[in-house]
């Protein structure tokens, strides 16, 4: 499919899958013209790409990631490393204290705005 369709199919801007395939995130044959040709399996990897994105992970991250995911289902593959899940383990860490942080700010907030109620 041409990145026109793909972009169609995921919901991504063409220029964000010029830049997907640029980091290596993602890859398109060429036709004789020169126009990105993609497989069908592009999309299961563009959503995962989004997904991984939405989980607050980097492009780096994310490239060193993929090659160690199943598109369909996004499990591990035989090529998954003791590396990687400690990378990911790491990830999932900074995440969590980035929750909490939010908890507390909000908490604060609202500490306020019950304060600003009374008043």
């Amino acid at each position: 499919m041409r990145i026109g369709e793909l972009a169609r199919r995921t919901n991504v801007s063409e220029r964000s899958l010029r830049y997907y395939e640029k980091q290596g995130m993602l890859t398109a044959e060429r036709t004789p013209g020169g126009h990105r040709e993609y497989p069908e399996a592009a999309v299961d990897r563009v959503i995962r790409i989004q997904e991984l994105f939405a989980a607050g992970l980097c492009s780096e991250k994310i490239v060193q990631l993929l090659p160690c995911m199943r598109d369909a289902d996004g499990g591990p593959s035989v090529r998954a490393t003791p590396n990687l899940v400690a990378d990911l383990t790491a990830e999932r860490a900074r995440i969590d204290r980035m929750i909490a942080d939010l908890v507390r700010s909000r908490d604060t907030l609202d500490e306020v705005i019950e304060a600003a109620r009374l008043s």
